[in-house]
C-alpha cells in the first residue's frame, strides 16, 4: 500500500520561510509526478508546484519567484521550500503524487494535508 506523509507546516510570520516534505511510501511503485496543492477555508484546491519524474517544474502565478518544488528521487520524497510567505498563502497544504503500482495502476494518491498559517 502506498502512502504520501507530509511534515513541515506550521505557523510562520508574515515574510518567513517553511519547507514542507513529502515522503512516499510502500512497495512497487514508480513516480511519474508529484505535486503540492493547497486549500484555504471557503475556497477550491488549487495547484501550487509539480514536479516530474524528469524535474520539469510547474509552479502557480501568486507563488512564482517565491516557493520552489524539488525531489530527491532515491528517497521518494518531494520538498517545497517556501518563503516570503504571505499572509494568503495560509491554507491546508496537500501532496499528491502521480503513481504507478501493480496492483491499482497508474493514480492519484493524497497525502493527509498539513496546515501553514502565515501570521503575526
Amino acid at each position: 500500500q502506498v502512502q504520501l506523509v507530509e511534515s513541515g507546516g506550521g505557523l510562520v510570520q508574515p515574510g518567513g520561510s517553511l519547507r514542507l516534505s513529502c515522503a512516499v511510501s510502500g512497495s512497487a511503485f514508480s513516480i511519474y509526478v508529484m505535486g503540492w496543492y493547497r486549500q484555504a477555508p471557503g475556497k477550491q484546491r488549487e495547484l501550487v508546484a509539480r514536479i516530474t519524474n524528469s524535474g520539469s517544474t510547474k509552479l502557480a502565478d501568486p507563488v512564482k519567484g517565491r516557493f520552489t518544488i524539488s525531489r530527491d528521487n532515491p528517497k521518494n520524497t518531494v520538498y517545497l521550500q517556501m518563503t516570503s510567505l504571505k499572509p494568503e498563502d495560509t491554507a491546508v497544504y496537500y501532496c499528491n503524487g502521480d503513481l504507478y503500482t501493480i496492483v491499482s495502476g497508474r493514480r492519484d494518491y493524497w497525502g493527509q494535508g498539513t496546515q501553514v498559517t502565515v501570521s503575526s
